[in-house]
């Protein structure tokens, strides 16, 4: 698959302004506001959010991006799963907040929040992190619920080196890349990923809305092809067993000038059950026509 650089650094590859190109050459990333933290086999920063293929539309391909409007994902699933409009606050400081205001208050466990919380090893291999918790605390501090948030984007494959040296160069251009996307994750590596924390949250007696999984549009159509679709899907209520999708992608009708970040827009939320998931993930996905290897051997004959 052959794409091209869209967003480097934060901000389009055909961006060449002075912020753009200073974000780049310094390696910072806009929506962490720190170093980028993306990088090649030997260690050099990638800086690349996202990729277009020739015939499609961008992808996003950091999770990272997905933080972008100061972290949008987690108001929109906070204001979803608990009273819209609490404030969010970092984990260790949420407790002291709520009691001072005597508000209930969100406390946000993730990296540069409040720190990473670990799920159980399974079977004593492997580190299964949710990336979020967010937990409802009541006006004196005491922990009411919570619920927890998978990001994920695509892992890619080929390589976009060359694109990169390009957007770094002084006349700095977009050069195509081999660049293309591990689709077959989706199955391999997300959904069970999905289906065994959601296993273990709906265990949880305070955890009553369940998982959210937030990702890039065209990684949600590529979960729901696998699952047979949204429709194969019964949508369920937010419960303890429940997984609710959400998928974002780039707005790229909103007319971003040069020197802002492109914003995101929520594309889909769609909430099921564990149950529904993993059966679908069980079963052989959408199939293809019945007979349809003989009509390919007559068409051939």
């Amino acid at each position: 698959m052959a794409t091209d650089v869209y967003e480097f650094f934060g901000f389009r590859a055909s961006d060449n302004s002075a912020v753009a190109v200073d974000h780049a050459q310094r390696g910072q990333c806009p929506f962490l506001q720190d170093r980028c933290e993306k990088t090649l086999s030997d260690g050099l920063i990638a800086g690349v959010c996202t990729l277009k293929p020739v015939t499609s539309t961008p992808v996003i391909c950091c999770p990272v991006r997905l933080y972008a409007d100061d972290y949008r994902v987690l108001r929109d699933v906070a204001d979803m799963a608990f009273t819209p409009g609490l404030a969010l606050h970092p984990g260790g400081a949420a407790a002291s907040e709520a009691r001072h205001t005597g508000h209930e208050v969100i406390a946000v466990f993730g990296k540069r929040w409040g720190g990473e919380l670990r799920l159980p090893q399974r079977q004593g291999r492997g580190s299964y992190f949710v990336d979020w918790i967010l937990a409802r605390l009541d006006a004196q501090g005491n922990l009411a619920e919570f619920v927890a948030i998978e990001v994920q984007s695509i892992d890619t494959t080929g390589n976009y080196r060359n694109g990169r040296t390009a957007l770094l160069a002084q006349t700095r251009h977009i050069e195509r890349t081999t660049a293309g996307f591990n689709w077959e994750n989706v199955s391999k590596r997300i959904l069970p990923q999905v289906i065994y924390k959601g296993n273990v949250l709906q265990r949880e007696s305070l955890c009553q809305k369940g998982l959210f999984f937030v990702v890039p549009s065209p990684v949600y159509g590529r979960i729901m092809d696998r699952l047979g679709g949204s429709g194969g899907l019964l949508p369920y209520p937010l419960q303890s067993s429940s997984i609710t999708f959400m998928s974002y992608d780039l707005d790229l009708s909103a007319g971003t000038a040069p020197g802002l970040s492109v914003p995101l827009k929520q594309e889909h939320v769609y909430t099921t059950n564990i149950g529904q998931v993993a059966q679908a993930f069980a079963g052989p996905g959408v199939m293809p026509p019945q007979d349809c290897y003989r009509d390919a051997i007559r068409a051939a004959l």
